[in-house]
């Protein structure tokens, strides 16, 4: 079966969870793809040439000759439709209503939990950076989480709907910010993060930290 190659970029720290996102969809799609780097501390992301490909000034951007889609959820999804199961390594739940939960998982993760995401940046999990004990915001947040994700996951599961989901991902992601750090998380999520971390497509995004 011929498949296009296309052009992922990402940042050049390697340290954003959303490339990792569409890097680990591409990866278990086991689609052909380029890797490009935007160096975001020095703002090439609004360069005129990056420009052109993401009117959003983002990463990441999935180029296909002319076609260039930024978003990681978008992508994620562009990706799914195109190259759908069971051809192609499923990305999100085959049921409907698990599906549309997968896709308000990703959402939420994407636009709520803003004290955690500034407290407990992605360089606490990628880097292993230290921060301050999180502020009472944060906390009140982390708890929203480890709520919402303690309810989602029944004891012991590997994954959130019986068999991994692009939306595991996302969620180990975040709970990560807290388990890198070494704030609390029950022994269930701690698990659970671990888990996802030794999935191949997630060891070979780290791997990318250590070239």
């Amino acid at each position: 079966m011929n498949t296009p190659a296309f052009t992922l970029y990402v940042d050049a720290q390697f340290t954003s969870p959303y490339a990792m996102s569409a890097f680990v969809a591409l990866t278990e799609k086991k689609l052909p793809f380029q890797l490009r780097t935007v160096d975001l501390t020095l703002q090439h992301n609004h360069l005129p040439e990056y420009a052109r490909l993401s009117m959003t000034h983002r990463v990441p951007t999935l180029s296909e000759g002319e076609f260039h889609l930024s978003e990681s959820s978008a992508i994620t999804e562009y990706l799914e439709e195109r190259f759908a199961p069971p051809a192609y390594t499923a990305l999100y739940p085959q049921a409907l209503q698990h599906k549309a939960k997968a896709r308000e998982i990703q959402a939420w993760l994407r636009s709520d939990l803003m004290p955690i995401r500034e407290e407990r940046p992605t360089t606490v999990i990628f880097l292993g950076e230290k921060r301050p004990p999180l502020s009472s915001a944060a906390q009140f947040a982390a708890a929203k989480l480890i709520a919402a994700a303690d309810a989602w996951l029944d004891e012991g599961s590997e994954c959130l709907f019986g068999a991994w989901s692009i939306a595991d991902l996302d969620l180990a992601v975040m709970l990560s910010r807290l388990a890198r750090h070494g704030d609390a998380l029950p022994a269930k999520l701690s698990a659970y993060v671990d888990r996802q971390w030794q999935r191949p497509s997630a060891q070979q995004w780290l791997k990318l930290l250590q070239d």
